[in-house]
């Protein structure tokens, strides 16, 4: 049987429905059962309500150690894809906590329980720093401590630190770093995390651009190269997932011609954007409110970073989904 964590997520509710397609017995851990609607959700927009039905979910936290006791009976295979997102520097305790200690939990209960293979979502977050001579980011790339990351990077980075530990004590492991991941088109006006952010911001009249870059991939890639590598040969390697490199201000105009609507105008250079974190951080400060815009995101829409995807080519012989077209097609169902 495969444990998926973050089933109520976008990788892992997508997850679930590819290993289900494929046959697998699957249990899915939940903390909410309101989580538990959003993966039904999921699962009714591609017509596979009767997929659903299979999953065997179980209430537990990757941060109960007792629950865990439970959810790894019977377990052989293990997907850990839940994780806190956040960008907010008030949230740095929590994104450790969750992040790192979650993630040793995990890998801890994989090598008591003699897990055959555990394969961890991660994020190109954790990938490490160009160096002068570099153009590409690759699994290869050095992570500096001395250059700034975001509390998110370093929690991501301090979890995959957790997984290399546990190759260490002879668990087989697969790590995957996705870009930016393309999903579903929310039908509710509320912003959320990651690609769902992008279309609600979009459909609302986003009226700003940057002309940063970043890589992109959709979910539906994700989820099959990661059970690809699962069911392989291949063990305890990472892999850069993304489908190409593209410009912020060109996922925008995709997203607004498929959901027709008026494209992103201005353009927000870099003194524009450093002037609304700042902003921002006041506002939050003076009326208690989460940060919309932190310091480390405004940086990323305006940095141009390249990631290298030909490791994962060269091991599956992977073809990605064009992005663009993705979002189109998505947007008709």
């Amino acid at each position: 049987m495969v444990l998926v964590t973050g089933g109520t997520g976008l990788v892992g509710s997508h997850l679930l429905l590819h290993l289900l397609e494929n046959g697998e017995n699957v249990r899915a851990i939940y903390r909410n059962k309101s989580g538990i609607q959003k993966t039904k959700s999921v699962f009714e927009l591609y017509q596979k309500d009767d997929l659903f039905e299979k999953i065997e979910w179980l209430e537990a936290d990757i941060l109960d150690v007792p629950s865990l006791e439970i959810a790894f009976e019977n377990i052989n295979y293990v997907y850990h894809c839940a994780a806190l997102i956040s960008f907010d520097p008030k949230d740095e305790d929590a994104l450790r906590k969750t992040n790192i200690e979650g993630t040793a939990n995990m890998v801890n209960f994989s090598i008591a329980r003699g897990i055959k293979k555990f394969c961890f979502v991660s994020s190109i977050a954790a990938l490490g720093d160009l160096a002068s001579h570099e153009k590409e980011i690759t699994e290869e790339t050095d992570w500096n401590p001395e250059k700034p990351h975001s509390d998110y990077a370093i929690s991501k980075y301090g979890a995959e630190m957790e997984v290399w530990r546990a190759v260490q004590e002879g668990l087989d492991i697969v790590i995957v770093n996705p870009g930016v991941i393309l999903g579903p088109i929310p039908k509710t006006k509320d912003a959320q995390q990651g690609s769902a952010e992008l279309y609600v911001k979009v459909r609302n009249g986003l009226p700003f651009y940057t002309l940063g870059s970043t890589g992109f991939i959709t979910v539906d890639d994700v989820v099959k190269i990661a059970y690809q590598l699962m069911k392989s040969d291949i063990k305890n390697e990472r892999f850069t997932l993304i489908a190409e490199n593209v410009v912020f201000k060109d996922i925008l105009d995709t997203i607004a011609v498929a959901l027709k609507v008026k494209k992103p105008h201005i353009h927000a250079k870099p003194f524009l954007m450093n002037f609304l974190w700042m902003a921002d951080g006041v506002f939050s400060t003076i009326f208690f409110q989460k940060r919309r815009l932190t310091r480390a995101t405004a940086k990323s829409s305006y940095t141009k970073d390249l990631y290298s995807n030909q490791k994962i080519k060269t091991a599956l012989g992977t073809v990605f989904q064009d992005v663009h077209e993705y979002i189109i097609n998505i947007s008709k169902l």
